[in-house]
């Protein structure tokens, strides 16, 4: 869709929208990468800590508020730093927010937080063909996290994109359980979030043209599906995709989608019987057992788990960067057909993700297609 544009001559102009992506899959163009400058460990708070095994949620809640320590900055800078490197080298235009000091404390009249840190651009921003919608997160220290993006998305308004913000949270008491506690391997999963107001990271979802795919989390739950189902209108269908994580969030690890046809899945968490119907034609692809990872340190630090080997970028239908470590993933990509790009990332666990939760995809050269019956 083109906005337009008045010029000097009172002619009106249309604008070429720089935002453009519908999948997951079509060429890359345009990317944000996140940076880690300025990263502070997140505030004490029962959704953050609901993902995180006892031992690890207290020493969370003592570290909360200060800053990451050099020696885990220093060496996911260094990793950083070559991956922007090789997305450069293969064509793609590279967008990075501004620095921020989230150690300052902000707050509503309800609550108060310091900040997090903006590693992570998929998880505060949803782009949806032409519209760039904010996200509505679950995490108060994320509250005012795509503030770091404004100057871009700013840029990429006046040039045609749509810009979007979904309903502020209160994120007060009544959106959390006060009595959860993670479910056992024999409980049904089980969720920290209420239905009181609408909440949902974007990384909770990927894209398939006119075709959705969601997994109801700890940070997405359903009365924020049903908002982007609403916003989206009758164009679109989102599916949702049932996890046996007994701690869910972020669908990136778990239902990947890799071209049309293809989908990565986790042998862990998906029973490819329960898959939506739609998905009935697709070659479903298990994902192998990821390499382990000895790293005492990262052992300690990672705030994502071991299936991170998923968490892949495509660059086109073929190609896609892959950790390096994860030996087993990049074989079995190999063998489905397309060309690893190996790179290494593994020490930006500790602030969040891997290649598919670093980067926001803006503009990826392809239309609106559907690719279901």
């Amino acid at each position: 869709m083109s906005a337009p544009s008045v010029t000097a001559h009172n002619a009106v102009e249309p604008l070429v929208s720089p935002v453009n992506s519908h999948n997951e899959w079509d060429p890359l163009e345009e990317v944000i990468v996140g940076r880690l400058e300025g990263a502070t460990i997140p505030s004490h708070h029962s959704v953050v800590a609901c993902n995180m095994p006892p031992w690890a949620a207290r020493l969370q809640g003592l570290a909360a508020g200060f800053r990451y320590p050099p020696v885990l900055i220093e060496r996911a800078q260094q990793e950083l730093d070559q991956f922007i490197a090789l997305l450069r080298s293969l064509g793609v235009t590279v967008k990075r927010p501004d620095e921020v000091d989230h150690r300052r404390r902000f707050g509503t009249p309800d609550w108060s937080s310091r900040g997090f840190c903006n590693t992570c651009p998929r998880d505060s921003m949803l782009v949806i063909g032409d519209e760039i919608i904010e996200t509505p997160m679950a995490w108060p220290c994320r509250y005012f996290e795509t503030h770091s993006y404004r100057a871009i998305l700013k840029d990429y308004f006046r040039r045609g994109a749509r810009w979007t913000a979904a309903p502020k949270p209160q994120l007060t008491d009544e959106l959390f359980d006060a009595d959860f506690r993670i479910p056992k391997a024999d409980e049904p999963v089980r969720y920290i979030l209420t239905e009181f107001e609408p909440v949902f990271d974007a990384a909770d979802f990927v894209r398939a043209g006119r075709d959705l795919f969601v997994t109801r989390s700890n940070v997405t739950n359903r009365m924020g599906i049903e908002w982007l189902r609403r916003h989206l209108g009758p164009g679109y269908r989102i599916h949702e995709i049932e996890s046996r994580c007994r701690t869910p969030m972020h669908i990136d690890t778990t239902f990947v989608l890799l071209a049309p046809g293809k989908v990565l899945v986790n042998p862990d968490y998906i029973d490819v019987d329960r898959l939506p119907d739609v998905l009935n034609s697709w070659g479903i692809l298990v994902a192998p057992a990821p390499n382990p990872i000895y790293d005492p340190l990262l052992r300690i630090t990672s705030m994502c788990g071991k299936w991170l080997s998923m968490n892949v970028l495509m660059i086109d239908e073929k190609r896609v960067i892959a950790e390096r470590h994860h030996t087993e993933m990049l074989r079995a990509l190999e063998r489905w057909g397309f060309e690893p790009i190996p790179c290494d990332l593994r020490h930006y666990a500790p602030f969040g993700g891997s290649f598919h939760c670093a980067t926001l995809d803006i503009r990826r050269r392809g239309t609106l297609e559907s690719y279901f019956d």
